[in-house]
């Protein structure tokens, strides 16, 4: 019996990177993923490779988006059992060379996103589901030209410690995981034509001595996500090649 069996899972951002990764990983342990995203035709591709999944196209900062996710989620009647809010976006820019508009569309996305998908999701989730949220090695790091992103995943960090405790009751459990940098598109969203130059060189900087693979993060969601973490509560796990620890 696969770990997933008769479960329902959300994934936020799930038509890549990422979120695709885990979304293709726990449709394979028995689960029906529900992936949402921006981008109807990456999320039709997304399904067709993972399988037993269902995508409601939709933008996780605007609440009737994240309803209109939820909606879909209830008609199954099962509930939510996993909830893995993975949606993100970045923009490098200095302190001086920020725009107010940057500023705000990385604090919609990253910080009122996951906060609406997580309380949308009160009502669906069922007593024992697991919470993921994705933060980052950024929020602590101090990198030139990642502040505003860096902040966002600080605040993304302080909604799990708090929601982990507010729903401990229900046996719910919050967890956060925090990449380092990952070979996703988000690089040469966030380099352009420097990307393949810039994993190169972070890679080797690390203890690891190569950036990680999108599959390696989702191996850490599904151990957070199931029973093999049940005395997990709050955490935070850096799955970071040895970034932000050594």
């Amino acid at each position: 019996m696969r770990q997933f069996d008769g479960k329902t899972a959300v994934v936020t951002g799930g038509s890549s990177g990422i979120g695709l990764a885990t979304a293709e990983r726990l449709a394979a342990e028995g689960a029906h993923v529900f992936i949402t995203g921006r981008r109807e035709l990456e999320l039709e591709k997304a399904v067709a490779a993972i399988g037993n999944a269902t995508a409601v196209p939709g933008d996780v900062s605007l609440a009737a988006d994240v309803d209109r996710l939820y909606e879909r989620v209830g008609e199954r009647g099962q509930g939510l059992d996993v909830l893995f809010a993975s949606a993100g976006i970045n923009f490098l820019a200095t302190l001086d060379e920020l725009t107010e508009e940057d500023h705000d569309r990385i604090f919609d996305i990253n910080v009122k996103g996951t906060f609406l998908t997580v309380q949308k999701a009160l009502p669906l989730l069922n007593d024992g589901a697991s919470v993921i949220l994705t933060a980052s090695t950024a929020a602590e790091s101090g990198d030139e030209s990642f502040g505003a992103y860096g902040a966002s995943k600080a605040a993304v960090r302080a909604y799990g410690r708090t929601w982990a405790n507010e729903l401990s009751g229900r046996g719910i459990r919050v967890n956060v995981i925090s990449p380092g940098p990952i070979d996703t598109p988000l690089f040469p969203a966030v380099f352009g034509g420097r990307a393949d130059e810039m994993k190169t060189a972070i890679g080797a900087g690390l203890p690891a001595k190569r950036v990680g693979d999108p599959d390696e993060l989702a191996s850490a969601v599904v151990f957070l996500a199931s029973s093999q973490s049940s005395f997990v509560y709050g955490a935070n796990l850096y799955v970071d090649g040895g970034m932000n620890q050594i």
